[in-house]
């Protein structure tokens, strides 16, 4: 028996081109406006820095001569196709969950596509506190992000509804 894709997670797919089309229309802007490590100032401990990336979060094994490109690469696509069957197998209503993963395969599908097309990931956002600043990132590492926390979130919610309910 066949279901609709409608009644699945796939219904939430919507937030994952959202991600993937913010994240590549910011990166364009950058590109095409900033030179390679210009800053700008945006607000109190909030610049738009250009950086690129060759390699994973906080530029984990960047400079290790190009084998971690395909490496990242076939990580992001193994997420992607895990969580797509896993939002197929979930039912549309499941929201929270769905909503995660999309953002997780908008984020990891965002970056994906800057290797395969540059080689690196461009990154732009730079947070900072007096002179301590985060690593530089971007709107997909911000999807890959706040899915995760979402997911960490969707946990809590459904532990606690057992709880009540036992």
């Amino acid at each position: 028996m066949s279901k609709s894709l409608c009644s699945t997670g796939l219904r939430w797919l919507w937030v994952m081109v959202l991600v993937i089309v913010a994240d590549f229309a910011s990166k364009q802007w950058i590109m095409a406006h900033m030179q390679l490590h210009e800053t700008r100032a945006l607000l109190p401990s909030l610049n738009l820095f250009y950086a690129h990336n060759y390699g994973a979060a906080f530029s984990f094994l960047a400079d290790k001569g190009g084998w971690q490109r395909w490496f990242f690469a076939g990580i992001a696509i193994a997420i992607a196709i895990t969580l797509v069957v896993m939002m197929y197998r979930n039912r549309a209503s499941q929201r929270l969950t769905n909503i995660a993963y999309a953002m997780i395969i908008g984020g990891a599908l965002g970056n994906l596509l800057d290797r395969f097309w540059h080689g690196f990931v461009v990154d732009f956002i730079d947070f900072y506190v007096g002179d301590w600043h985060f690593a530089t990132f971007n709107i997909a590492d911000c999807g890959i992000c706040i899915g995760a926390a979402l997911v960490i979130l969707e946990g809590f919610i459904a532990s606690s509804r057992k709880t009540d309910k036992g």
